[in-house]
């Protein structure tokens, strides 16, 4: 299939681009590590990104210059292509030279075998859950799990946007006419892969499983890098999908004391929480089912972290030194602000800051560790380029992309906290997050590594940027950095949990066990409810061949601004990734649009009964067509009741569904 060639031409152009670039990355290599769990992921994601942007700049450009209706089509030709030649030309020429020499990704094969069982293991629990909580059935019906519809409304409508629509310039399509102020472009990957033949379903989670996967095998090597074992890979994946906290323990005191635990236990449907939006699941492993693309953004920033591990692993070589001596000589010596790599920095950067719209939250994460690890390291100019580099790209797809700046950087102490101090932000991370990151705390203290205990400090930074800044109007979604220092964290404390089992004697592994508990317990019952409240019983249904989408995809255009309820959600009508002129509101509002003068807008044009008023609304905003739905009578206060007959003056009926409920009225 076209999909899955576009995917396998991304890999092996990301491994072109590794080997002819970064060898040195592989040869440096002194742990005896297995390379190839490092190249594959890195591959996929660099190729990913590589190949997906070029797709997107010529889509633009075919759209928009050379006005073709279906950009997608020549521009994946061009991209395969083009792809393909560059990797013929890469090996043909390494071959004339005699130099084909490809780094031993491969070094220790005993490891390389529990190693290979171990991702094997990862990949399954990964694919069923990802379609556990989105699949299709065999007659079309595409199915949304409870815990995670929400976010899909927008999301696949903008992937819908690109394989049914032509949404270049790009838009929002839960406020379209405007700019686009959300990451948008793993969805445009799958809106690609959707073109390109593969289902929906198919489409959204197979590089779902690609990207979580691949931050899996980085995280793993990452903790074998830095303990030299097996036994510090094995629980990093757990320790990531399952995460610390305090709401099942207290959960479990509640009932015992009640004398219900077992019922209890058995009847609960809803994640536990007893701070603010814990219930929602937001800091367990629903959150990477629901923003797909926070795995790939994790995907890229660990690749990034990893190539700048060496220059830490070189300026931690001196073990002689004094802490505050070393620590002096890493600002004072020339080597500390000599260049290294200078052109691997540049790249790097590039790479990272071209991430941005892929999850930016994940770019911001990257560039707090890398500063944390700069303090310490050798070669500050090196990571000056990378944050030059990385900041300049960001802010020129922000000046494309955004018409007015979405991130207006504030400080705000205390995230969600209501009455936050010091003491009670550790309280609070202590209740959502157990020992994952206070007791990191206690680590960076108690651990003798200087490099471990640089890299929890760097960890950590993403916390303190959660609870300090706010870049959107919803400070909620700072929760983000929060969940990407615990994903980093969880490398540290796979190798603590490792040292722990090697100590048979005095309770080491008894301490061991306990210690996994703390750290996965709560994970484990979140995990349950993910299971219990998806599947088809507990999922939000939208039938992919529905009449009425199938009609707006091919009657519309993302130059149409189409009038819609403003309760739609996860639904028929934002499934065929027409541009609305105000879908659900929280989408956008979190997003940075001013929602509350189209919401107003809107609800003066369903509530008219004089014509003229939706004659004149609809012509100040450039409005084309309304969507007039049976299913709702009055508007979201309940009370205000929603009136046909002055849109009927003014439109033309251009379509009726098939079941007499929607009705679709060309205005202007």
């Amino acid at each position: 299939m076209l999909a899955i060639l576009y995917l396998i031409l991304a890999c092996v152009t990301g491994f072109v681009f590794l080997h002819a670039l970064f060898p040195k990355a592989f040869l440096e290599n002194t742990s005896g590590q297995n390379m190839i769990w490092v190249a594959a992921p890195v591959s996929f994601g660099f190729g990913t990104l590589l190949l997906t942007w070029l797709l997107y700049i010529l889509a633009y450009f075919f759209h928009t210059t050379m006005k073709v209706a279906k950009p997608l089509v020549p521009a994946n030709i061009v991209v395969m292509l083009v792809s393909a030649a560059v990797v013929c030309l890469y090996f043909f020429l390494r071959m004339k030279k005699k130099d084909l020499r490809i780094p031993a990704l491969v070094q220790d094969k005993k490891l390389f075998i529990r190693e290979a069982v171990l991702y094997g293991v990862v990949l399954i629990f990964v694919a069923v859950s990802v379609f556990h909580v989105f699949f299709a059935t065999k007659d079309g019906t595409i199915c949304a799990g409870y815990t995670v519809f929400s976010d899909y409304a927008p999301h696949v409508s903008m992937i819908r946007s690109f394989s049914r629509q032509a949404n270049f310039p790009t838009q929002y399509p839960f406020f379209g006419g405007s700019d686009v102020k959300y990451h948008f472009m793993f969805q445009f990957l799958t809106g690609n892969l959707e073109f390109l033949g593969l289902r929906l379903d198919l489409a959204y989670n197979l590089p779902s499983i690609l990207a979580l996967l691949g931050f899996l095998m980085l995280a793993t090597q990452f903790s074998y890098r830095l303990f030299t074992s097996f036994a510090a890979e094995l629980p990093v994946p757990a320790l990531f999908f399952f995460r610390s906290g305090t709401a099942l323990f207290q959960f479990v005191f509640e009932h015992l004391r009640d004398h219900d635990l077992a019922s209890a236990l058995r009847q609960n449907e809803t994640f536990l929480g007893y701070t603010e939006n814990e219930n929602w699941g937001l800091w367990n492993y629903n959150v990477y089912l629901n923003q797909r693309h926070l795995a790939f953004g994790l995907l890229v920033a660990a690749a990034v972290i990893w190539f700048f591990l060496f220059y830490l692993d070189k300026s931690c070589a001196d073990n002689q030194a004094k802490h505050l001596q070393w620590f002096a000589d890493r600002w004072t010596m020339k080597s500390a602000w000599s260049f290294e790599d200078p052109l691997r920095a540049l790249l790097l950067g590039i790479l990272l800051g071209s991430a941005t719209f892929w999850n930016g939250a994940a770019v911001i994460g990257a560039l707090l560790i890398l500063c944390g690890m700069a303090v310490f390291s050798d070669h500050k100019l090196d990571y000056l380029i990378l944050a030059i580099s990385a900041v300049c790209v960001s802010v020129l797809q922000t000046h494309v992309f955004i018409k007015e700046s979405a991130f207006k950087a504030t400080f705000y102490w205390g995230f969600i906290l209501d009455e936050p101090s010091l003491f009670g932000v550790l309280v609070y991370l202590g209740q959502i997050m157990g020992i994952t990151i206070v007791g990191a705390v206690v680590l960076q203290i108690l651990l003798q590594k200087r490099q471990v205990r640089i890299l929890i400090f760097s960890f950590l930074l993403p916390v303190v940027f959660a609870f300090t800044m706010s870049l959107t109007p919803d400070v909620t979604v700072n929760q983000k950095y929060i969940m990407i220092a615990a994903a980093f964290l969880s490398i540290i404390w796979g190798g603590v949990l490792a040292a722990l089992w090697k100590k048979k004697a005095g309770g080491g592994r008894a301490c061991m066990v306990l210690l996994l508990v703390l750290l996965i317990a709560n994970g484990l019952y979140d995990f349950r409810i993910i299971l219990v409240d998806n599947g088809f019983d507990h999922s939000y249904h939208v039938d992919l061949n529905s009449d009425v989408t199938a009609w707006l995809s091919e009657n519309l255009t993302s130059d149409d601004l189409v009038l819609a309820p403003n309760n739609y959600t996860f639904h028929e009508v934002p499934m065929s990734g027409i541009m609305m002129y105000q879908g659900w509101a929280y989408y956008a509002w979190s997003a940075g649009y001013d929602t509350e003068y189209r919401a107003a807008i809107s609800d003066a044009i369903y509530s008219a009964t004089d014509s003229h008023v939706v004659d004149a609304l609809t012509k100040k905003e450039g409005i084309d067509y309304i969507i007039y739905d049976d299913s709702g009578k009055t508007l979201n206060d309940g009370e205000t009741p929603i009136c046909e007959d002055a849109i009927m003056e003014v439109g033309k009926l251009v379509y009726t569904s098939k079941d007499l409920c929607i009705r679709v009225y060309k205005v202007g």
